[in-house]
């Protein structure tokens, strides 16, 4: 099988030859093994780095070695399901305040400095101008702008991904390539938690007009032969999700049923995505949502593969390696829990098993050897 058929196979309950696997992400210093060269692949380096293209001046090839390596590293590490596109910073710098540090915005207005720490690849904002903290006046402004935008305006075309296409081209049948728009979540900031608290139908209603607005980019998807949809929002920790069952149903999943009926009207698969123990809203987010696919999924924040699939038999689920164990482990952790997954992926289904999220800077080069060479060498 090719890495496609092998993916689509698994997803729709059909015999496969092997478990499908894939990478949720990947730092650059990994995808540097990978490639055996600097990779313009990663998170904070990638942000980084198009701030210095756009600096010195040379965004256009920042741009095309990025879509280059981003491929290459999937066929590379032979992924069955492969990730088309990484972060990026589409920010011009107005000063460089040394080797690693850029600001951003308005000198006289409103102003932000980001620095990169290159140990941990990292790309974080350390200083900005004074502002107001943000309210839930802010929540209602941006409530009642999204519903605007899904009442008017037009949806994207197929031109508007240029890394989906060319995936597309790069890959063509040979492997699968998940497709966007169904991102449904609030921000993680005091004042959108606070209005879930205080102001939850506000809330409700930016969702749904959110989800409106991603139903003019499903069918664009479908256009393009896009089938599995990811998309979510990370709203959990290790601990549980960062807002009540009840906000998680009362504002969540009106948008999330309307992605999945949009999803379902045109023959798409609505994947969700979250970090975290999300199994004090599960029987909402997986059962009456009708969300179709669940990926991120992290065993060591109790997301096991085996307790999903005898509890939601008809999610399509991707993941089932923790990050923590391949940063942190042994080589005998890494390699235990990649067989684990790949068990319960060949008795049970419906599986793609790979690292739960980012392979992260510091990862064992070791770790993440041994954790490849287990998902290709699986009997």
């Amino acid at each position: 099988m090719t890495g496609k058929e092998r993916v689509m196979a698994t997803f729709e309950g059909r015999e496969f030859d092997k478990v499908p696997i894939y990478c949720a992400g990947l730092s650059c210093r990994i995808a540097s093994h990978v490639l055996g060269r600097e990779a313009f692949v990663g998170h904070g380096m990638q942000r980084f780095r198009e701030s210095v293209a756009r600096w010195e001046g040379w965004l256009e090839e920042f741009e095309a070695r990025t879509t280059h390596d981003v491929l290459e590293v999937s066929e590379r590490l032979d992924l069955d399901l492969v990730r088309p596109a990484y972060w990026r910073y589409p920010h011009d710098p107005i000063a460089r305040i040394d080797e690693h540090t850029f600001k951003y915005g308005d000198e006289d207005g409103y102003w932000w400095v980001c620095r990169f720490y290159p140990e941990t690849e990292l790309f974080q904002e350390i200083d900005r101008a004074p502002r107001p903290e943000p309210t839930i006046e802010d929540v209602r402004r941006a409530t009642e702008a999204s519903e605007a935008a899904a009442e008017s305006g037009s949806g994207p075309s197929p031109e508007s991904f240029a890394d989906l296409q060319a995936a597309i081209t790069f890959y063509g049948e040979r492997r699968a390539i998940p497709g966007g728009g169904t991102g449904v979540s609030i921000l993680r900031e005091r004042h959108w938690l606070e209005a879930m608290a205080l102001e939850p139908e506000t809330v409700r209603r930016y969702l749904v007009a959110r989800a409106k607005i991603n139903c003019r980019t499903i069918p664009v998807m479908a256009q393009m032969g896009l089938k599995i949809l990811f998309g979510g929002g990370d709203f959990a920790g290790k601990n549980g999700p960062l807002y009540s069952p009840k906000a998680f149903h009362d504002c969540m999943l009106p948008a999330l049923q309307i992605v999945s009926k949009c999803c379902d009207e045109h023959d798409s698969w609505h994947f969700f995505a979250s970090d975290g123990n999300l199994w004090p809203v599960a029987e909402d987010l997986f059962g009456n949502s009708g969300v179709q696919g669940f990926y991120e999924i992290d065993r060591r924040c109790g997301m096991d593969l085996e307790l999903l699939r005898d509890t939601f038999p008809h999610l399509r689920l991707c993941g089932g390696i923790s990050s923590e164990t391949v940063h942190q482990g042994t080589v005998e952790d890494v390699v235990t829990e990649t067989r684990s997954a790949l068990d319960v992926a060949r008795r049970r289904g419906q599986i793609v098993v790979g690292i739960s999220n980012q392979v992260v800077p510091v990862t064992p080069l070791e770790n993440f050897d041994a954790m490849m060479e287990t998902l290709h060498e699986q009997p």
